[in-house]
């Protein structure tokens, strides 16, 4: 299967997860895990972006915020699931499926929506003090307190509950002032207590932050002009939940307790107000670290996946939302000219006719010109839809092709050693961790036979240029991945492993100009 060179593209999946931090990337893990198709729309702002490290999280403490989303969406595509960069800017219902626009254009249709854009913080309007967020002005004693330990630590407290903390910051440093931004009402009895424990305790108003001529900071400086020595601020912002493309569906955020800002209201299965959509990390409770988050969007995907299971139990189906997301895309006009891939059709010229598998057929264009050479043809795919239209279109030229439906990651889809040759051009099969696809296809071919395998180049596709595609290839098979399971292999030689030009003739996408092509053998 190649994927159409349109503006706009309407994908369907089971599951779409808004926001690609931990609990998005967490909640769709389970989901993958359980052969749930699903989307992950990640814009690449999270919370925790001006952070160089995260703590507290068990076996990754010390290690950047960044570095666990790398690894994250690595594990939710090694089971198939993708993760595309975009930023919902709406989503609506559709009888009993939700539509996710995108901001490219692109359109994604799902059963399920998981909200997981987190909450944006609001820090108060003090000079400097947003250029140092994340480093030496922290806001959460768990999170960032330890690398502050034994420094001169002032507390910025800019609404009532912002005192709660105070306790805590005492603990971790004995050099501790805590100052009542703006005149800030706090508790008489919490400041009699943290002051008869030896913080100094304040009412003055912050004019901005002091910086040394290396970049560091020096001080606080204060309203009035004075100044207080500093090498860390600690100041409680407030936050707002990033619901705004949920607002249509009357998806509305509540005020947290607190009176800090507002949050998405769940119940304890993580389900919202709005049937068919659940809430995940902070924007549900702002408390959330990264290992809170991680592992409410964990339990939260768990319980998505039963809602799933049971609704399909009752309709007594087993539906693929692989092949759902294919049919949809072949449901309407032909998306390509219907000629062979030249790359296939330079490999596989010279070699001798018999019996042929082309898995992820498509709307025929290989089967068919491989039919009129000689062969005979069984044209496999996951999508109904493609293989009527190979069908009829085989009778018409009177050509010998069979249809079979099955996926490539099926529990053995293809004869074992049924074809002389065995071919997939561009063919979309999501990866699992064991690469049961290229292992299916591999014992696919006869001793003897051929193995020709063509993919985008996967370098054009990683260009930044197109960073807002409305499908990840990361997500599926590539040749790479072939190669490396044949060098390891008895039995087989490697005959070609290039990239190259896509050959004259064929239906060239003007974002993939390249080809990757792989042909091996198998002994006889």
């Amino acid at each position: 299967m190649s994927h159409p060179d349109t503006t706009t593209v309407v994908r369907h999946c089971d599951v779409a997860v808004v926001g690609g931090s931990a609990a998005g990337l967490a909640a769709a893990l389970q989901l993958g895990r359980q052969r749930r198709s699903v989307i992950v729309i990640d814009s690449g702002e999270p919370r925790n972006a001006p952070a160089a490290h995260m703590h507290s999280f068990l076996g990754r403490d010390g290690h950047p915020p960044a570095e666990l989303t790398t690894a994250g969406r690595a594990e939710v595509r090694s089971y198939g699931g993708e993760v595309l960069s975009g930023r919902v800017v709406q989503v609506t219902r559709d009888g009993e499926r939700f539509v996710v626009e995108l901001a490219a254009g692109h359109v994604l249709n799902a059963r399920r929506v998981v909200v997981a854009t987190g909450l944006a913080d609001q820090l108060p309007d003090i000079e400097g003090l947003a250029d140092q967020w994340g480093g030496a002005v922290i806001h959460c004693p768990f999170c960032h307190g330890y690398e502050v330990r034994d420094q001169r630590v002032v507390q910025v407290v800019t609404n009532p509950m912002g005192l709660h903390t105070a306790a805590l910051f005492r603990q971790l440093t004995e050099r501790l002032t805590v100052l009542l931004h703006q005149g800030v009402e706090a508790d008489p009895g919490e400041v009699d207590t943290l002051r008869a424990a030896g913080v100094e305790v304040r009412k003055a108003t912050v004019r901005r932050l002091l910086l040394g001529v290396d970049g560091r900071l020096t001080a606080v400086e204060l309203e009035d002009g004075s100044r207080l020595d500093a090498d860390a601020v600690a100041v409680g912002p407030r936050f707002r939940a990033r619901a705004e493309p949920f607002v249509s569906l009357g998806l509305r955020p509540q005020p947290h307790p607190s009176g800090l800002g507002d949050v998405v209201a769940v119940d304890d299965m993580g389900a919202t107000q709005i049937e068919g959509v659940y809430a995940v990390g902070n924007i549900t409770d702002p408390s959330h670290q990264v290992l809170q988050a991680a592992a409410h969007g964990s339990r939260v995907g768990g319980i998505v996946a039963f809602s799933l299971a049971e609704e399909d139990v009752l309709a007594a189906a087993r539906p693929s939302g692989a092949a759902a997301d294919w049919n949809h895309r072949y449901a309407g006009e032909p998306m390509w000219s219907g000629n062979p891939n030249g790359s296939l059709v330079m490999e596989a010229t010279d070699l001798t006719t018999g019996r042929a598998l082309d898995v992820g057929a498509g709307e025929g264009g290989d089967a068919l010109w491989l039919a009129e050479q000689g062969w005979s043809v069984t044209a496999s795919d996951i999508s109904s839809n493609a293989l009527e239209r190979i069908r009829a279109e085989a009778t018409r030229r009177g050509l010998p092709v069979s249809c079979h439906q099955a996926d490539a990651n099926g529990w053995e889809p293809f004869v074992r050693g049924g074809f002389d040759l065995v071919s997939a051009s561009y063919a979309s099969i999501p990866r699992t961790p064991d690469l049961r696809g290229v292992h299916n296809i591999l014992d696919a071919v006869a001793p003897g036979g051929t193995l020709i395998i063509i993919s985008h180049d996967l370098e054009a596709m990683h260009d930044p240029r197109h960073q807002h595609q409305p499908y990840d290839p990361d997500a599926y098979l590539h040749n790479g991945d072939f190669a490396a399971v044949l060098e390891d292999a008895c039995g087989w030689k490697i005959e070609v492993n290039v990239k190259r030009p896509r050959p004259p003739g064929s239906a060239t996408a003007a974002q993939h100009p390249d080809d990757s092509v792989l042909r091996a053998r198998r002994a006889n």
